[in-house]
């Protein structure tokens, strides 16, 4: 069996994990700060999560397109994202984002004002809050927005589909090759079966890992396991 899709996912779900991380934690911090049109921001950076992923995709393919927006002035420059593993890490990172920013900003709403209070009143400057107070804090919300990130880039399929195609060994991820066996036949279900279990699998064990952290977070700070 081919096991291209497994190692292309596994490449695109951690790089979508890292740019989900990385912008996630940093717009819920600075929407969170915004003084003005914090709904309107908001709405807009959560709604990939509740639109189907196809929908995104060919919204990212508007973009991306040969004839896109931002697609005709990287074909200008001789870059070709559209139906490459770049796309499928860029409709993982979209699809993934929602969940990050959501989870993490709910982690900050939950901090005690008077601890930023205090930094502020002892002179520290904002980006040492959010380095010595806010990331700390947080450390349970970004850990449980990272798996539940990490589990949608593993199983994207729609928005994937659109911008970066079914290319065996090129753009093929495990969720487009369950796909794709499905369609083969009932000869193929095997295949579809293997993928599946592998998805299940990999998802399982990051919810186990970040469990298992929380356990010893909380027992470092003090408190009592559930």
């Amino acid at each position: 069996m081919d096991l291209s899709p497994f190692v292309l996912t596994l490449k695109i779900a951690l790089l979508a994990t890292a740019f989900s991380l990385v912008l996630g934690v940093g717009a819920a911090w600075l929407v969170l700060r915004m003084h003005r049109g914090q709904g309107l921001i908001d709405g807009l950076l959560t709604l990939p999560m509740v639109l189907p992923p196809t929908v995104v995709g060919f919204a990212l393919l508007l973009l991306l397109g040969k004839y896109g927006p931002l697609g005709a002035v990287l074909q200008a420059a001789g870059i070709s994202i559209i139906f490459t593993p770049t796309a499928g890490v860029i409709a993982a990172t979209v699809v993934a984002f929602p969940l990050m920013y959501r989870t993490v900003r709910g982690a900050m709403e939950q901090l005690d004002p008077d601890l930023m209070a205090a930094g502020r009143t002892l002179g520290m400057s904002e980006w040492r809050i959010f380095l010595h107070v806010t990331l700390p804090g947080c450390a349970p919300g970004i850990a449980a927005g990272t798996v539940l990130s990490f589990a949608r880039a593993l199983g994207e399929f729609g928005a994937t589909v659109m911008i970066a195609g079914n290319i065996p060994g090129k753009t093929q991820t495990m969720s487009v090759a369950i796909y794709s066996a499905v369609q083969a036949g009932r000869a193929h279900y095997g295949e579809a079966l293997f993928w599946t279990v592998i998805i299940c699998l990999l998802s399982f064990a990051g919810m186990i890992a970040v469990n298992l952290w929380n356990r010893q977070y909380i027992r470092r700070k003090g408190g009592t396991p559930r």
